[in-house]
């Protein structure tokens, strides 16, 4: 048998192997260390901000690259835009709707990505934007008709899709999660991505989507990875974005939930001209300390899904204690631009405790660079937003993304940019 196919049926073998149990339990919580993002590989302390910014930073992001998301390409040479829709009179006339798409290579036939986006009518000047990744294609965030109905493969089917593939009865299946119209109101714009444009959520030996015009980067341990892939085409969004005269492209602020939320956290953390970064209940290898194995752990995220993250991250299956990093320390990454965290009270497997924990180890390296941080010193009432350079919350409710969580998220993007003209 090729090496290839049989390395494929390992893989496929090894997912459908139960993986342990999951930890629910905080007495089960053994003691851990997290690294101090703020010291040197080397032991010593980092001195001033410039240190930070010059060295350390880059110290920790290497890190990452290598022993967990893998390494990304730069942006393509030839990469083009075509507005290939446009309105100023959508939804009754309170937006101004625009269907971009996005060819990688220049090319038509070749890898492309289509962005939704949806400005405010009543805001004078350039908008700020909200940016994120959707799961079943850019029609499925509203009714709207006039969306293109996305033709990519969708993961896991759900309400309209047959055969993995999108009908019309899938339009607006998942409206509630963008609250467009209260967005609009806010004065802010809304982009979204479908993740699948850029490549398929499901492991195919990083063949389609974006991989196959970067071979050079697979079957090596940091190789680009799918959560890479995701990240990297947010950071090819903004790059229209900043094209567009009616955005501001110093105020785009990434939004991603679940898996996408992980995504989000590597790309603000890769691409500083991202102004803010908002992870909803991203847990295990997006905002939760993995060093707890609380919940979705190392080996749950790799074996479940072997192409979120490279080869490297399988190093640490039940091996969390060896990690040379943890997840506050992506978000310090972020720092100093402004981070929101959100978690839900029944989503257990995302950690809730381990992501406010997580926030709370990244606010050394926030004050360190002159912000304020997160001002909770402990974990906040259900229901309550805490807000500084760092938000969190945690809600009543399910894995999920609610009109409270948007609430909080707008009232945390008028507090850093201002409020909107409305």
């Amino acid at each position: 048998m090729p090496y290839k196919k049989l390395l494929l049926l390992l893989l496929a073998v090894l997912a459908l192997l139960p993986a342990s149990a999951q930890n629910f339990d905080e007495e089960k919580v053994q003691p851990y260390a997290l690294p101090d993002p703020l010291v040197f590989e080397d032991g010593t302390k980092v001195k001033n901000t410039r240190q930070w910014k010059k060295k350390r930073r880059a110290e920790i992001l290497e890190l990452f690259e290598q022993e967990m998301y893998g390494r990304s390409p730069g942006k393509p040479e030839h990469m083009t835009f075509q507005v290939f829709e446009q309105d100023a009179q959508a939804l009754n006339g309170k937006a101004t709707r625009k269907q971009i798409t996005v060819y990688f290579t220049g090319r038509q036939d070749g890898p492309k990505m289509d962005i939704l986006l949806y400005l405010p009518n009543q805001v004078k000047g350039k908008v700020p934007v909200f940016l994120g990744l959707n799961f079943q294609g850019n029609h499925a965030v509203h009714t709207d008709t006039a969306i293109k109905l996305s033709p990519n493969w969708v993961w896991g089917g759900g309400a309209g899709v047959v055969n993995n593939i999108s009908t019309e009865k899938s339009r607006g299946a998942t409206a509630s999660r963008w609250p467009i119209e209260l967005i609009l109101e806010r004065g802010y714009g809304v982009a979204t991505v479908f993740a699948n444009d850029i490549d398929p959520d499901k492991h195919d030996n990083f063949q389609n989507g974006v991989h196959a015009l970067y071979p050079e980067l697979q079957n090596r341990g940091d190789n680009f990875s799918t959560m890479s892939a995701w990240a990297w085409g947010l950071s090819r969004t903004l790059d229209y974005l900043e094209t567009d005269r009616q955005v501001d492209g110093k105020k785009v602020m990434l939004f991603g939930f679940s898996r996408m939320g992980k995504a989000a956290l590597w790309a603000g953390a890769r691409d500083e001209r991202f102004a803010m970064v908002i992870s909803n209940e991203s847990g295990g290898g997006g905002a939760a300390l993995s060093k707890r194995k609380y919940g979705e752990d190392v080996e749950r995220l790799t074996r479940g899904n072997p192409h979120w993250f490279a080869a490297n991250f399988k190093k640490y299956n039940k091996n969390e204690e060896a990690l040379p990093f943890d997840q506050h320390m992506v978000m310090a990454l972020i720092a100093p631009r402004p981070l929101y965290i959100a978690s839900a009270e029944e989503d257990r497997g995302a950690d809730p405790y381990g992501e406010f924990l997580a926030a709370k180890a990244a606010d050394p390296v926030y004050r360190f660079l002159g912000t304020e941080g997160l001002p909770a010193a402990d974990f906040p009432p259900l229901n309550q937003s805490v807000q500084g350079r760092i938000g969190y919350h945690i809600r009543t409710g399910k894995h999920d993304v609610t009109e409270f969580d948007w609430m909080q998220y707008l009232n945390f993007a008028d507090k850093h940019f201002g409020v909107r003209k409305r």
